[in-house]
């Protein structure tokens, strides 16, 4: 082999390396704008879950807003029983010192 061969050959080597790195380059910087974008998706994506949880969150919170209801429901009916009680003995006085007839 001659000096000018391996001249040659040590170039060709050296251009098939520099393939070889601008490739990997290129690859990477592939994957690299591949991350971004799935980075950019997942906070878009945290953001969603965010105002979900937010929008959602007064769900979470029905049932107590149930146990309050359900107790003014009682104190109601407790009234409307005590008011029939008040309204039964006035008309029993009233009928008692014959205001009203029977």
């Amino acid at each position: 082999m001659t000096e000018q061969e391996f001249f040659n050959y040590w170039l060709i080597g050296l251009g098939v390396a520099a393939l070889v790195v601008v490739i990997a380059a290129a690859l990477l910087l592939t994957v690299l704008s591949a991350a971004k974008s799935i980075e950019r998706g997942a906070l878009v994506a945290l953001d969603v879950v965010k105002k979900i949880d937010d929008n959602t969150d007064i769900l979470w919170r029905l049932e107590d807003t149930n146990n309050v209801a359900n107790k003014l429901s009682s104190g109601a009916e407790a009234i409307l029983k005590n008011a029939g009680a008040v309204a039964a003995a006035l008309h029993e006085a009233d009928v008692v010192r014959r205001r009203v007839s029977q």
